[in-house]
C-alpha cells in the first residue's frame, strides 16, 4: 500500500514538472507592490536574474503600487495558478492589514500559498547626527525629562514602524507624539530636517543614509544586532524589552498552484540566496538573506498576524 501511495505521489509529481517545464517559454513575474527603486524593489530586482538561471526561464519585475498591497495581490489572484505569478510582499500587506481594514479583497489564507522568506527586515531607531544621545536608554531619558512630548516619525498609520514605536511607549511608558507620514522618504526628509526627533526605519531604508553620517543609529528592535551594523545595539542590550519588529519580505502564490512547482520555485530561491553574491548584495543594502520552507513561512505569518492584530486591536489604531 505504501509503495503503492508513493508511485502514485511521484507520477503526479512529474506530472506537475512536466506542466511546469511546458511552460518554459513563459516569463516568471515578480509582482512588487511598491514603487521602483524602493527597498522591495531592490530585493525583487536582485534575485530576479540568479532566479532565472535557476529556473531556466525569463524573470521579470514587474511593479504593482497601490491600495496598501492590495493591487498586487489581486493580480496575483487574477493569474494563472502555474507558478509564473509570484508575489513578493513586506508583512504589512500580508500580516498587518487584515486588523487595520475592515473590508480586504483578498484573504491570505483562502488566497495564497507561501513559498518562501526571502529577506529579514528589522527595525532600526534614528536620529538626526546633531542629537546628543548615543543610544537609546539616553534618548528616553531626555524624553522623558522634556515638558512635551517628543514627536516621532513613521512610513504611515499602521506600519511597522508605526507598531515599533507603539511597542516602544509601552515599554518606557513615554509619552510620544506619532507623527505619520505617506512612506518613509518624508519622514526622513523631516527628521534630517529637525522637524521630528526620531524615527524606526527598515535598516535598508536608511542604510546608506548611516553610513554617510546623514543618520545616527541608536538601536535596533530586533533579539540581536543585525550584521551589517554590528556596534549598534539591541533595545534589550539597552533595558528596554519588547521592541521587538520585522518588516519580512516574502514570496506567494496563488493558493491554487500545485505543490510541486511551489516546491520547485522554493528550491530555487533557496539556491538564490545561498549564492555569495547574491547574500552579499542584500545584506550590504541592509537586508538580511533569509530562505524558509513553505510551513515555516505559513506558521511566520500565523504568529506575525496574531502578534500585529493583538497589538492594533488593544490600540485602537484606524489605518488612514
Amino acid at each position: 500500500m505504501i509503495n503503492k501511495f508513493l508511485i502514485g505521489f511521484y507520477c503526479l509529481f512529474l506530472l506537475f514538472v512536466s506542466a511546469w517545464s511546458e511552460t518554459a517559454q513563459k516569463p516568471v513575474k515578480i509582482i512588487v507592490t511598491f514603487t521602483p527603486g524602493g527597498p522591495v524593489d531592490f530585493v525583487a530586482r536582485t534575485i530576479a536574474e540568479p532566479l532565472a538561471k535557476e529556473l531556466n526561464r525569463t524573470v521579470l519585475v514587474e511593479n504593482k503600487p497601490g491600495a496598501n498591497g492590495a493591487i498586487g495581490a489581486n493580480e496575483i489572484m487574477r493569474s494563472e495558478a502555474d507558478g509564473t505569478m509570484i508575489w513578493l510582499t513586506s508583512v504589512g500587506a500580508a500580516a498587518i492589514n487584515s486588523a487595520l481594514y475592515e473590508k480586504m479583497s483578498y484573504d491570505m489564507k483562502k488566497d495564497f500559498s507561501p513559498v518562501s522568506l526571502v529577506v529579514n527586515n528589522v527595525e532600526i531607531f534614528v536620529v538626526n547626527p546633531k542629537n546628543s544621545s548615543n543610544d537609546a536608554s539616553d534618548f528616553i531619558a531626555k524624553a522623558k525629562a522634556q515638558s512635551q512630548p517628543t514627536p516621532i516619525g513613521s512610513s504611515g498609520t499602521g506600519s511597522i514602524p508605526h507598531l515599533a514605536l507603539v511597542q516602544l511607549q509601552d515599554s518606557t511608558k513615554v509619552d510620544f507624539i506619532h507623527i505619520p507620514y505617506n512612506g518613509m522618504a518624508p519622514a526622513i526628509t523631516d527628521l534630517m530636517g529637525g522637524q521630528v526627533q526620531g524615527a524606526f526605519c527598515d535598516v535598508p531604508a536608511v542604510m546608506n543614509y548611516i553610513k554617510s553620517g546623514s543618520l545616527k543609529p541608536l538601536a535596533i528592535a530586533s533579539k540581536t544586532r543585525h550584521p551589517g551594523l554590528p556596534d549598534v545595539k539591541t533595545f534589550e542590550e539597552e533595558g528596554i524589552k519588547a521592541v521587538d519588529t520585522n518588516n519580512w519580505y516574502a514570496l506567494f502564490v496563488s493558493s491554487k498552484t500545485p505543490k510541486p512547482i511551489i516546491l520547485s520555485i522554493n528550491k530555487a530561491v533557496k539556491n538564490v540566496l545561498n549564492q555569495s553574491a547574491v547574500a552579499s548584495k542584500l545584506l550590504a543594502s541592509g537586508a538580511e538573506p533569509k530562505w524558509s520552507s513553505p510551513e515555516d513561512l505559513a506558521n511566520l505569518l500565523n504568529t506575525d498576524t496574531d502578534k500585529w492584530s493583538t497589538l492594533i486591536k488593544a490600540k485602537n489604531i484606524k489605518a488612514n
